[in-house]
């Protein structure tokens, strides 16, 4: 979708908060190179270019990034889903919330980012810069081992749940795969982190990596906004065992799921398997 071919031309909405790089920037910088390759680090997306220079992506929470060719229920709007048939979905039409399109040399399908919400975010790094989003970064989620987190846990009195969550302890691990990956665990979200042992802390880090790379393969979590880039819905919210089934019964021992708010953050467990 992106590597090997060359931008021919950008187009962004006005400029806002979702533009760390500013759309004039944009334009005028990315015009003409091409993509070379795809890294990630943590939650951002980065694009290295021809020159060097890399474009950082991050989607947030409602981001969308998608071919101009795809068709999914999941780009109208909540309101216009409902009442839509699968004959009716047509191709999209960038709107108001298309914030980033970058057209190719090649004629082929643009490449979008969409986000309703503009928690995402996208820059344009120089070549051989640092960044401080990047630079602040713990470990990456895939590499991390049990000591990383029962480092950071000995001395901190917050839930296990929100240090899981923290971005610059390990990087990559979100909300859902945090709830996910401490079912799998047998520890219960709201533990005082130091209150976690080091056997716990690596049970947790390996239930991580178990549920990241399964959502990997099965196209991430099509909860509400979430699509892949060729359009289609993710198939892990299928998969889930405790996030957003409140009342619902655990699949293990059939007590009805939990939830409560650790940090703003809705947060889903069993009161009988996790302790």
């Amino acid at each position: 979708m992106l590597v090997g071919r060359v931008i021919e031309r950008v187009e962004t909405t006005k400029d806002s908060y979702f533009f760390l790089t500013k759309p004039d920037a944009l334009k005028r910088r990315l015009t003409g190179r091409s993509v070379r390759e795809l890294n990630r680090i943590g939650k951002y997306l980065l694009a290295e270019l021809d020159d060097g220079d890399r474009l950082l992506l991050h989607l947030g929470m409602t981001g969308q990034l998608f071919s101009s060719a795809v068709t999914s229920v999941r780009l109208f709007s909540a309101k216009t889903r409902g009442s839509l048939q699968p004959e009716e979905l047509r191709e999209f039409k960038a709107d108001e919330h298309t914030h980033l399109r970058l057209h190719f040399a090649d004629g082929g399908p643009a490449v979008l980012f969409r986000d309703v919400r503009k928690f995402g975010k996208v820059a344009l790094i120089r070549a051989g810069k640092a960044d401080p989003r990047l630079d602040k970064l713990g470990v990456d989620a895939l590499a991390a081992d049990g000591d990383t987190l029962f480092s950071a846990a000995r001395a901190r009195k917050i839930p296990i749940k929100s240090l899981l969550l923290d971005q610059g302890v390990i990087a990559g691990i979100g909300n859902i795969y945090a709830d996910e990956a401490l079912f799998l665990a047998k520890v219960r979200p709201t533990r005082s982190a130091r209150r976690v042992n080091a056997r716990e802390c690596q049970a947790i880090v390996a239930a991580a990596q178990r549920v990241m790379k399964r959502s990997i393969e099965t196209g991430g979590s099509s909860i509400s906004d979430y699509v892949t880039p060729d359009g289609s819905d993710g198939g892990y919210q299928n998969e889930r065992k405790v996030y957003a089934r409140k009342g619902l019964p655990c699949l293990v021992c059939k007590t009805p799921i939990r939830r409560v708010v650790i940090a703003t953050r809705s947060t889903h467990f069993c009161p009988e398997c996790q302790v």
